[in-house]
């Protein structure tokens, strides 16, 4: 079974198709019966939160400070983890995001006084140096492994694109390969900082002292609720039914990324 909020995206609506025709029950949390098989989730964090224990899956997600705390070499820029108190006192301007909700949008503060007002002080919150991506690609990975990708923004305004990953053959081959070096790279150094279903955002960092650009790493996603774009929603699926799945199939290695 496949559980999601009855106000559906259309990566919910690509989600449900593919879960249909493999045969899965699609249900609204909303509307959500007695549970009596194995349950998975896609949809908000607070939601799954509350059905969790109800339907018995368990939500895998990367940590908070996960970005904060990579090598400078796959993050490109100055990342910090802090709280909304931290934010407040910024005299100049960063991009300031939660990590893991959407409590506020993130987005680059001229200075902590523009945060919206009402923030609770303790907020873990994510201050970044701000820097210009030229294009950003959403990673689905499961096991370490590119499982679907797309396109996302084109210098900071969306513009998705599809980026097939069956290997050199097709037009993107060469772009694919660039982008699955850097993620065997970044596996291979913090691959144990992950869980084994997650989605992780990289960008072509632009760099005024380096001709060209260079890959770095935009944030890491829980894949049960990040948008597919124009990934392959077949293998979006694989991903979130291992990221948000029964608490009886978490893996050794994924306890210390289920959601409390």
């Amino acid at each position: 079974m496949l559980v999601m909020p009855g106000r559906r995206t259309s990566t919910m609506e690509l989600l449900a198709a593919e879960a249909a025709g493999r045969g899965m029950a699609v249900r609204a949390a909303e509307e959500l019966g007695p549970v009596t098989g194995p349950a998975h989730w896609y949809g908000g964090p607070l939601a799954g939160a509350r059905l969790a224990d109800r339907c018995g899956f368990a939500l895998l997600e990367p940590v908070d400070d996960w970005l904060a705390e990579l090598p400078p070499e796959f993050t490109g820029r100055q990342v910090r983890m802090g709280t909304v108190t931290d934010a407040w006192a910024l005299d100049g301007p960063a991009f300031v995001k939660p990590p893991r909700d959407k409590s506020f949008p993130a987005s680059v503060y001229s200075d902590g006084s523009q945060l919206p007002a009402g923030l609770d002080p303790t907020t873990p919150v994510l201050l970044s140096e701000v820097v210009t991506f030229a294009a950003e690609y959403r990673l689905f990975l499961l096991d370490g492994r590119i499982a679907a990708a797309s396109r996302y923004a084109v210098f900071g305004r969306l513009d998705p694109c599809p980026l097939p990953v069956d290997g050199p053959g097709h037009a993107d081959g060469a772009l694919h390969a660039e982008i699955a070096e850097f993620v065997d790279r970044l596996i291979a150094v913090a691959g144990h900082t992950l869980p084994s279903a997650v989605v992780v955002d990289v960008g072509q960092l632009l760099d005024p002292y380096r001709e060209g650009h260079r890959w770095a790493v935009v944030e890491a996603n829980m894949a049960w609720f990040s948008h597919a774009y124009a990934s392959d929603p077949a293998r979006v699926l694989d991903v979130v039914l291992r990221a948000a799945g029964p608490r009886e199939r978490v893996r050794p290695g994924d306890l210390a990324f289920v959601r409390h």
